[in-house]
């Protein structure tokens, strides 16, 4: 490791670099992030909203993001300026829980669901939570076919999609959104998984 004083110098000769704290960015993410993805996720999306002609009211986002109590990666020199800063870390470490939400085009959002590293779910967790919070616990705090299926109809409560009137669903390829289940509910009630 440099020491401070060579740092300190280092900064001053080089005034476009700061100190930056990083975003932990796991390797799946970083290498399924690519033109080639991106490109098929657009002409996907075009052919939809052409076949059903969706509003922003219609078209909703959803996503996961696990909270870790542990892991904080250190701050690292950058480039003055640039918005984001990513470090590679793993998945793996410190303990996680799991919040899933939904968000339309418009704002709008549904409440959240936590998925809590329990086996037994209590009340108390939901203490100070958002009102019409949801939750679930299962060993390692991450969503599994059966917490996605219960966001699911969660969704489809405070949506109220239907065959007449469906939803656009934008999602990841998280495998607990591909479960047969999850996606016979959706077929049945009017939610267009992309």
């Amino acid at each position: 490791m440099a020491e401070k004083e060579w740092h300190t110098m280092f900064l001053k000769r080089n005034p476009e670099l700061s100190i930056r704290k990083p975003e932990p960015t796991s390797l799946g993410r970083v290498t399924s992030f690519n033109a080639q993805n991106v490109e098929v996720f657009f002409e996907k999306l075009a052919d939809v909203m052409d076949r059903y002609g969706f509003t922003a009211a219609e078209i909703w986002n959803v996503d996961e993001t696990g909270v870790s109590t542990v892991l904080k990666p250190n701050k690292i020199v950058a480039a003055k300026g640039k918005r984001k800063v990513g470090a590679i870390t793993s998945g793996e470490r410190g303990t996680k829980v799991t919040v899933v939400t939904a968000v339309s085009a418009l704002g709008n959002a549904v409440p959240p669901m936590f998925v809590f590293p329990r086996k037994q779910l209590k009340k108390h967790f939901f203490n100070g939570g958002p009102p019409e919070c949801i939750g679930a616990g299962n060993a390692n705090g991450w969503v599994t076919d059966e917490e996605f299926y219960q966001f699911k109809q969660h969704l489809m409560k405070y949506v109220k999609p239907s065959i007449e009137r469906p939803i656009l669903l934008v999602l990841d390829n998280h495998s607990s959104h591909l479960n047969v289940k999850t996606l016979t509910l959706a077929k049945e009630n009017g939610v267009v998984m992309l």
